[in-house]
Protein backbone atom coordinates (compact mmCIF):
# COMPACT_ATOMS: atom_id res chain seq x y z
CA UNK A 1 0.00 0.00 0.00
CA UNK A 2 1.50 3.13 -1.00
CA UNK A 3 1.29 6.58 1.50
CA UNK A 4 -1.54 9.36 1.33
CA UNK A 5 -0.93 12.51 2.70
CA UNK A 6 -2.56 16.43 2.51
CA UNK A 7 -0.86 18.59 0.63
CA UNK A 8 -3.40 21.01 -0.13
CA UNK A 9 -7.03 22.61 1.56
CA UNK A 10 -9.89 24.74 0.07
CA UNK A 11 -12.69 25.84 1.80
CA UNK A 12 -15.59 27.59 0.86
CA UNK A 13 -18.16 28.00 4.03
CA UNK A 14 -20.64 30.08 6.10
CA UNK A 15 -17.52 31.21 8.73
CA UNK A 16 -14.71 32.23 5.53
CA UNK A 17 -14.76 31.56 1.78
CA UNK A 18 -11.11 30.04 2.34
CA UNK A 19 -9.20 28.14 4.86
CA UNK A 20 -7.72 30.51 6.94
CA UNK A 21 -10.93 32.25 7.22
CA UNK A 22 -12.87 29.67 7.96
CA UNK A 23 -10.42 28.42 10.99
CA UNK A 24 -10.10 32.05 12.24
CA UNK A 25 -13.79 31.39 12.29
CA UNK A 26 -13.90 28.23 14.25
CA UNK A 27 -11.17 29.13 16.72
CA UNK A 28 -13.21 31.96 17.61
CA UNK A 29 -16.51 29.82 17.58
CA UNK A 30 -18.14 31.68 15.21
CA UNK A 31 -21.49 30.89 14.15
CA UNK A 32 -22.51 30.92 10.52
CA UNK A 33 -25.86 30.88 10.94
CA UNK A 34 -28.83 33.52 10.25
CA UNK A 35 -32.08 34.30 8.52
CA UNK A 36 -32.69 33.17 5.30
CA UNK A 37 -31.41 35.94 2.58
CA UNK A 38 -31.96 33.71 -0.80
CA UNK A 39 -35.77 34.21 -0.86
CA UNK A 40 -38.88 35.10 0.92
CA UNK A 41 -39.37 32.82 3.88
CA UNK A 42 -42.97 34.78 4.87
CA UNK A 43 -44.91 30.65 4.44
CA UNK A 44 -42.10 29.18 5.22
CA UNK A 45 -41.75 27.38 8.97
CA UNK A 46 -37.79 27.59 8.69
CA UNK A 47 -36.34 31.09 8.78
CA UNK A 48 -32.71 30.43 9.14
CA UNK A 49 -29.57 28.24 7.66
CA UNK A 50 -25.93 28.80 7.42
CA UNK A 51 -25.82 30.78 3.99
CA UNK A 52 -22.49 31.30 2.71
CA UNK A 53 -22.05 35.34 2.40
CA UNK A 54 -19.51 37.40 0.09
CA UNK A 55 -19.32 34.47 -2.36
CA UNK A 56 -18.53 35.82 -6.14
CA UNK A 57 -18.00 33.60 -8.56
CA UNK A 58 -15.77 35.68 -10.77
CA UNK A 59 -13.02 36.09 -7.86
CA UNK A 60 -12.48 32.77 -8.62
CA UNK A 61 -13.69 31.47 -12.22
CA UNK A 62 -13.51 33.18 -15.50
CA UNK A 63 -16.97 34.91 -15.99
CA UNK A 64 -18.07 32.30 -19.30
CA UNK A 65 -16.69 29.54 -17.49
CA UNK A 66 -18.90 30.71 -14.02
CA UNK A 67 -21.61 31.40 -16.26
CA UNK A 68 -22.13 27.88 -17.34
CA UNK A 69 -21.75 26.33 -13.44
CA UNK A 70 -24.83 26.20 -10.80
CA UNK A 71 -23.52 27.53 -7.59
CA UNK A 72 -22.55 24.02 -6.16
CA UNK A 73 -19.67 23.94 -9.13
CA UNK A 74 -18.90 27.34 -8.45
CA UNK A 75 -18.04 26.31 -4.44
CA UNK A 76 -16.77 23.46 -5.89
CA UNK A 77 -14.11 24.72 -8.31
CA UNK A 78 -13.20 27.60 -5.95
CA UNK A 79 -12.38 25.42 -2.87
CA UNK A 80 -10.79 23.24 -5.40
CA UNK A 81 -8.52 26.46 -6.76
CA UNK A 82 -7.52 27.28 -3.14
CA UNK A 83 -6.78 23.74 -2.96
CA UNK A 84 -4.85 23.35 -5.75
CA UNK A 85 -2.65 26.41 -5.42
CA UNK A 86 -1.70 25.67 -1.48
CA UNK A 87 -0.50 21.99 -2.63
CA UNK A 88 1.17 23.96 -5.47
CA UNK A 89 0.50 21.41 -8.12
CA UNK A 90 2.03 22.95 -11.45
CA UNK A 91 0.12 20.94 -14.38
CA UNK A 92 2.43 22.07 -16.86
CA UNK A 93 5.13 19.78 -14.84
CA UNK A 94 2.31 16.87 -14.32
CA UNK A 95 1.07 13.98 -16.20
CA UNK A 96 -2.32 15.01 -16.09
CA UNK A 97 -3.72 11.68 -16.44
CA UNK A 98 -2.19 10.43 -12.77
CA UNK A 99 -4.25 13.57 -11.42
CA UNK A 100 -7.78 12.41 -10.66
CA UNK A 101 -10.83 14.08 -9.43
CA UNK A 102 -13.33 12.80 -6.62
CA UNK A 103 -15.49 15.71 -5.78
CA UNK A 104 -19.21 15.00 -4.86
CA UNK A 105 -23.00 16.29 -4.23
CA UNK A 106 -25.36 15.32 -2.53
CA UNK A 107 -28.28 16.83 -4.26
CA UNK A 108 -27.07 18.95 -7.32
CA UNK A 109 -28.83 22.25 -7.94
CA UNK A 110 -32.07 22.71 -6.52
CA UNK A 111 -31.62 26.19 -7.97
CA UNK A 112 -32.14 24.81 -11.82
CA UNK A 113 -35.11 22.68 -11.34
CA UNK A 114 -37.00 25.35 -9.47
CA UNK A 115 -36.27 28.03 -12.19
CA UNK A 116 -36.94 25.50 -14.95
CA UNK A 117 -40.40 23.80 -13.28
CA UNK A 118 -41.42 27.40 -13.30
CA UNK A 119 -40.51 28.04 -17.03
CA UNK A 120 -42.37 24.95 -18.03
CA UNK A 121 -45.82 25.61 -16.17
CA UNK A 122 -45.68 29.13 -17.34
CA UNK A 123 -43.78 29.12 -20.74
CA UNK A 124 -43.94 25.65 -21.83
CA UNK A 125 -41.22 23.04 -22.28
CA UNK A 126 -39.66 25.19 -25.23
CA UNK A 127 -38.80 27.73 -23.17
CA UNK A 128 -36.49 25.67 -20.64
CA UNK A 129 -32.81 25.97 -20.15
CA UNK A 130 -30.69 23.79 -23.22
CA UNK A 131 -28.49 23.22 -20.44
CA UNK A 132 -30.67 22.44 -17.60
CA UNK A 133 -29.52 18.67 -17.27
CA UNK A 134 -25.73 19.60 -17.60
CA UNK A 135 -25.96 22.29 -14.74
CA UNK A 136 -28.48 20.56 -12.47
CA UNK A 137 -26.71 16.85 -12.14
CA UNK A 138 -24.53 16.22 -9.10
CA UNK A 139 -21.50 15.12 -11.40
CA UNK A 140 -20.83 18.45 -12.49
CA UNK A 141 -18.99 19.86 -9.04
CA UNK A 142 -16.44 16.89 -10.25
CA UNK A 143 -16.92 17.43 -14.10
CA UNK A 144 -16.35 21.21 -13.82
CA UNK A 145 -13.29 20.34 -11.34
CA UNK A 146 -12.31 18.43 -13.85
CA UNK A 147 -11.91 20.62 -16.54
CA UNK A 148 -11.30 23.71 -15.21
CA UNK A 149 -8.30 22.19 -13.89
CA UNK A 150 -6.85 19.98 -16.99
CA UNK A 151 -7.43 16.99 -14.50
CA UNK A 152 -7.25 13.36 -16.83
CA UNK A 153 -7.44 10.90 -14.45
CA UNK A 154 -10.14 9.18 -12.99
CA UNK A 155 -13.03 11.05 -12.37
CA UNK A 156 -15.64 10.14 -10.19
CA UNK A 157 -18.81 11.41 -7.69
CA UNK A 158 -19.59 9.17 -4.92
CA UNK A 159 -22.98 10.70 -4.26
CA UNK A 160 -24.69 9.24 -0.32
CA UNK A 161 -26.16 12.10 0.64
CA UNK A 162 -24.99 13.32 3.82
CA UNK A 163 -21.82 10.82 3.66
CA UNK A 164 -20.67 12.16 0.28
CA UNK A 165 -17.75 14.17 0.91
CA UNK A 166 -16.16 11.88 3.29
CA UNK A 167 -16.96 8.64 0.73
CA UNK A 168 -15.39 10.81 -2.34
CA UNK A 169 -12.17 11.44 -0.01
CA UNK A 170 -12.16 7.69 1.09
CA UNK A 171 -12.66 6.40 -2.17
CA UNK A 172 -9.73 8.84 -3.57
CA UNK A 173 -7.59 7.87 -0.94
CA UNK A 174 -8.27 3.61 -2.16
CA UNK A 175 -7.31 5.31 -5.77
CA UNK A 176 -4.11 6.39 -4.99
CA UNK A 177 -2.88 3.42 -2.60
CA UNK A 178 -3.63 0.86 -4.85
CA UNK A 179 -1.80 2.79 -8.07
CA UNK A 180 -4.53 4.52 -10.08
CA UNK A 181 -3.52 7.93 -9.00
CA UNK A 182 -0.61 9.97 -8.08
CA UNK A 183 -2.65 12.86 -6.93
CA UNK A 184 -6.27 13.19 -5.81
CA UNK A 185 -8.55 16.72 -5.64
CA UNK A 186 -11.28 15.09 -3.42
CA UNK A 187 -14.19 16.63 -1.07
CA UNK A 188 -17.96 17.83 -1.91
CA UNK A 189 -19.86 21.10 -2.66
CA UNK A 190 -23.72 21.65 -2.31
CA UNK A 191 -25.63 24.78 -2.45
CA UNK A 192 -29.39 23.46 -1.57
CA UNK A 193 -30.73 26.44 0.85
CA UNK A 194 -33.73 27.04 -2.01
CA UNK A 195 -37.39 26.63 -1.37
CA UNK A 196 -37.17 23.20 -2.59
CA UNK A 197 -34.52 22.10 -0.21
CA UNK A 198 -35.16 23.57 3.14
CA UNK A 199 -39.38 23.01 2.54
CA UNK A 200 -38.26 19.29 1.62
CA UNK A 201 -35.87 19.03 5.21
CA UNK A 202 -38.82 21.18 7.01
CA UNK A 203 -41.11 18.23 5.87
CA UNK A 204 -39.36 15.42 6.91
CA UNK A 205 -39.26 17.26 10.51
CA UNK A 206 -35.57 17.27 10.18
CA UNK A 207 -34.64 21.23 10.55
CA UNK A 208 -34.62 23.15 13.43
CA UNK A 209 -38.16 25.66 13.47
CA UNK A 210 -36.41 28.44 16.60
CA UNK A 211 -35.08 31.59 14.79
CA UNK A 212 -32.78 31.50 17.58
CA UNK A 213 -29.61 31.16 15.55
CA UNK A 214 -27.35 30.35 19.51
CA UNK A 215 -29.93 27.90 19.95
CA UNK A 216 -30.47 26.28 16.39
CA UNK A 217 -27.30 23.45 15.77
CA UNK A 218 -26.44 22.24 19.19
CA UNK A 219 -25.08 18.81 18.92
CA UNK A 220 -25.21 16.48 21.94
CA UNK A 221 -27.44 19.07 23.53
CA UNK A 222 -30.63 17.95 25.57
CA UNK A 223 -32.36 20.57 23.56
CA UNK A 224 -31.58 19.63 20.42
CA UNK A 225 -34.21 19.71 17.76
CA UNK A 226 -33.22 18.78 14.27
CA UNK A 227 -30.29 20.31 12.29
CA UNK A 228 -29.83 23.43 10.31
CA UNK A 229 -28.91 23.53 6.36
CA UNK A 230 -25.68 24.98 5.51
CA UNK A 231 -24.04 25.02 1.80
CA UNK A 232 -20.41 25.62 0.86
CA UNK A 233 -17.55 23.24 -0.28
CA UNK A 234 -14.81 21.03 0.85
CA UNK A 235 -11.62 20.14 -1.40
CA UNK A 236 -8.41 18.39 -0.44
CA UNK A 237 -5.59 17.36 -2.44
CA UNK A 238 -4.40 14.41 -1.77
CA UNK A 239 -1.11 12.56 -3.04
CA UNK A 240 0.81 10.23 -3.08
CA UNK A 241 4.04 10.01 -0.21
CA UNK A 242 7.05 10.10 -2.42
CA UNK A 243 5.00 11.99 -5.19
CA UNK A 244 4.69 15.13 -2.94
CA UNK A 245 8.70 14.68 -1.65
CA UNK A 246 9.71 14.72 -5.24
CA UNK A 247 8.16 17.80 -6.00
CA UNK A 248 8.93 19.40 -2.60
CA UNK A 249 5.54 20.00 -1.67
CA UNK A 250 4.67 20.55 2.10
CA UNK A 251 2.83 18.05 3.82
CA UNK A 252 0.16 18.87 6.16
CA UNK A 253 -0.72 15.61 7.21
CA UNK A 254 -0.90 11.88 6.65
CA UNK A 255 -4.27 10.14 5.62
CA UNK A 256 -4.43 6.35 7.18
CA UNK A 257 -7.57 4.68 7.01
CA UNK A 258 -10.72 4.53 5.72
CA UNK A 259 -14.01 2.58 6.48
CA UNK A 260 -17.82 2.25 4.94
CA UNK A 261 -20.41 0.28 6.06
CA UNK A 262 -24.81 0.13 5.44
CA UNK A 263 -26.99 0.22 8.37
CA UNK A 264 -29.18 -1.63 5.79
CA UNK A 265 -32.04 -0.43 8.32
CA UNK A 266 -33.70 2.66 7.23
CA UNK A 267 -34.37 5.53 4.79
CA UNK A 268 -33.08 8.12 7.30
CA UNK A 269 -32.79 7.02 10.34
CA UNK A 270 -29.32 5.40 11.65
CA UNK A 271 -29.55 1.74 12.78
CA UNK A 272 -30.55 2.62 16.75
CA UNK A 273 -27.77 0.24 18.20
CA UNK A 274 -24.97 1.91 16.58
CA UNK A 275 -23.24 -0.86 15.06
CA UNK A 276 -22.83 0.08 11.56
CA UNK A 277 -21.75 3.60 12.56
CA UNK A 278 -19.49 1.63 14.89
CA UNK A 279 -18.40 -0.87 12.01
CA UNK A 280 -17.12 1.83 9.91
CA UNK A 281 -15.24 3.13 12.91
CA UNK A 282 -13.46 -0.33 13.79
CA UNK A 283 -12.59 -1.01 10.00
CA UNK A 284 -11.00 2.60 9.37
CA UNK A 285 -8.88 1.90 12.50
CA UNK A 286 -8.13 -1.67 11.52
CA UNK A 287 -7.26 -0.33 7.95
CA UNK A 288 -4.89 2.71 10.11
CA UNK A 289 -3.16 0.07 11.74
CA UNK A 290 -4.06 2.00 15.01
CA UNK A 291 -5.70 0.99 18.34
CA UNK A 292 -8.93 3.03 19.67
CA UNK A 293 -6.18 4.17 22.47
CA UNK A 294 -4.25 6.10 19.68
CA UNK A 295 -7.35 8.48 18.51
CA UNK A 296 -7.28 12.17 20.32
CA UNK A 297 -10.25 13.40 18.77
CA UNK A 298 -13.33 12.93 16.57
CA UNK A 299 -14.99 15.24 14.27
CA UNK A 300 -18.65 14.05 14.88
CA UNK A 301 -21.05 13.84 12.47
CA UNK A 302 -23.17 15.22 14.92
CA UNK A 303 -26.52 16.90 13.27
CA UNK A 304 -27.86 18.03 15.87
CA UNK A 305 -31.00 15.76 15.65
CA UNK A 306 -32.26 13.77 18.30
CA UNK A 307 -31.74 10.40 16.58
CA UNK A 308 -28.66 10.49 14.65
CA UNK A 309 -26.62 12.34 18.09
CA UNK A 310 -27.93 9.56 20.23
CA UNK A 311 -26.94 7.22 18.00
CA UNK A 312 -23.95 8.07 16.89
CA UNK A 313 -22.76 8.20 20.64
CA UNK A 314 -23.69 4.71 21.02
CA UNK A 315 -21.75 4.04 17.71
CA UNK A 316 -18.37 5.49 19.56
CA UNK A 317 -19.13 3.66 22.40
CA UNK A 318 -18.91 0.38 20.94
CA UNK A 319 -16.68 0.92 18.41
CA UNK A 320 -13.98 2.47 21.05
CA UNK A 321 -15.06 0.47 24.59
CA UNK A 322 -12.79 1.49 27.11
CA UNK A 323 -11.09 3.55 25.13
CA UNK A 324 -14.08 5.98 24.66
CA UNK A 325 -13.01 8.11 28.32
CA UNK A 326 -9.99 9.46 26.99
CA UNK A 327 -11.65 10.96 23.56
CA UNK A 328 -12.76 14.63 22.68
CA UNK A 329 -15.52 14.95 20.63
CA UNK A 330 -17.01 18.02 18.64
CA UNK A 331 -19.28 18.68 15.68
CA UNK A 332 -18.39 21.63 13.50
CA UNK A 333 -21.88 21.71 12.19
CA UNK A 334 -22.56 23.76 15.57
CA UNK A 335 -21.18 26.43 13.55
CA UNK A 336 -21.84 26.05 10.01
CA UNK A 337 -24.57 23.62 9.87
CA UNK A 338 -24.89 20.94 8.11
CA UNK A 339 -23.74 21.59 4.80
CA UNK A 340 -24.51 17.52 3.43
CA UNK A 341 -22.88 16.59 0.67
CA UNK A 342 -19.94 19.21 1.38
CA UNK A 343 -19.57 18.35 4.89
CA UNK A 344 -17.59 15.25 4.71
CA UNK A 345 -14.78 17.54 3.42
CA UNK A 346 -15.12 20.67 5.47
CA UNK A 347 -14.72 18.41 8.58
CA UNK A 348 -11.88 16.51 6.75
CA UNK A 349 -10.55 19.90 6.68
CA UNK A 350 -11.20 20.76 10.71
CA UNK A 351 -9.33 17.74 11.35
CA UNK A 352 -6.67 18.05 9.40
CA UNK A 353 -6.22 21.63 11.34
CA UNK A 354 -6.97 20.71 14.09
CA UNK A 355 -3.32 18.39 13.93
CA UNK A 356 -1.55 20.86 12.37
CA UNK A 357 -2.55 23.75 15.11
CA UNK A 358 -2.70 21.84 17.91
CA UNK A 359 -6.71 22.48 18.20
CA UNK A 360 -9.96 21.26 19.30
CA UNK A 361 -13.03 23.59 18.79
CA UNK A 362 -16.12 23.46 21.10
CA UNK A 363 -19.64 22.33 20.44
CA UNK A 364 -21.00 25.54 20.15
CA UNK A 365 -24.54 26.29 22.16
CA UNK A 366 -23.76 23.28 24.05
CA UNK A 367 -24.98 23.61 27.16
CA UNK A 368 -26.08 20.68 28.86
CA UNK A 369 -26.37 16.84 27.24
CA UNK A 370 -29.10 14.44 28.81
CA UNK A 371 -29.06 12.56 32.00
CA UNK A 372 -28.73 9.51 32.05
CA UNK A 373 -26.49 6.68 31.25
CA UNK A 374 -26.15 7.60 26.98
CA UNK A 375 -24.47 10.80 26.67
CA UNK A 376 -21.06 10.28 28.84
CA UNK A 377 -18.57 10.83 26.56
CA UNK A 378 -16.31 14.08 26.48
CA UNK A 379 -17.86 16.03 24.22
CA UNK A 380 -16.46 19.64 24.08
CA UNK A 381 -18.00 22.18 25.39
CA UNK A 382 -18.31 25.90 26.85
CA UNK A 383 -14.57 26.54 24.92
CA UNK A 384 -11.81 24.71 22.45
CA UNK A 385 -8.72 22.91 24.20
CA UNK A 386 -5.50 24.16 23.06
CA UNK A 387 -3.11 20.37 23.43
CA UNK A 388 -1.04 18.14 20.87
CA UNK A 389 -3.09 16.31 17.96
CA UNK A 390 -1.62 13.06 16.42
CA UNK A 391 -4.57 11.27 15.52
CA UNK A 392 -8.26 12.25 14.18
CA UNK A 393 -11.28 10.46 12.97
CA UNK A 394 -13.89 12.07 11.03
CA UNK A 395 -17.82 10.07 10.79
CA UNK A 396 -20.05 10.88 8.08
CA UNK A 397 -23.62 9.18 7.99
CA UNK A 398 -26.27 9.49 5.39
CA UNK A 399 -30.05 8.81 4.35
CA UNK A 400 -29.68 5.49 3.18
CA UNK A 401 -28.15 3.83 5.98
CA UNK A 402 -24.48 5.02 4.29
CA UNK A 403 -21.43 5.32 7.13
CA UNK A 404 -18.16 6.01 6.10
CA UNK A 405 -15.15 7.26 8.83
CA UNK A 406 -11.95 8.71 7.72
CA UNK A 407 -8.24 8.14 10.44
CA UNK A 408 -5.61 10.84 9.65
CA UNK A 409 -2.13 11.59 11.73
CA UNK A 410 0.43 13.24 12.16
CA UNK A 411 2.97 12.70 9.15
CA UNK A 412 6.07 11.67 10.26
CA UNK A 413 8.77 10.69 7.97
Amino acid sequence: MRRVVVTGMGAITPIGLNVDDFWRGIRESKVGIGPITRYDTTDFKVKIAAEVKGFNAKDYIEPKAAKRMELFAQYAVAAAKEAIEQAGLDMEKEDPFRIGTAVGSGIGSLQAIERNEKRLLEKGPGRMEPLLVPLMISNMACGNVSIYFGLKGKSINVVTACTTGTHNIGEAFRTIQYGDADVMVAGGAEACVTPLGVGGFTSLTALNTTEDVTRASIPFDKDRAGFVLGEGAGVVVLEELEHAKARGARIIAELVGYGSTSDAYHITSPAEDGMGAATAMINALKDADIKPSQVDYINAHGTSTHHNDLFETRAIKAAFGDAQNDLLISSTKSMVGHLLGAAGGIEFITCVKSIEEGYIHENVGLREVEEGDEFTLNYVKDHGISQEVNVCMTNSLGFGGHNATLVLKKYEA
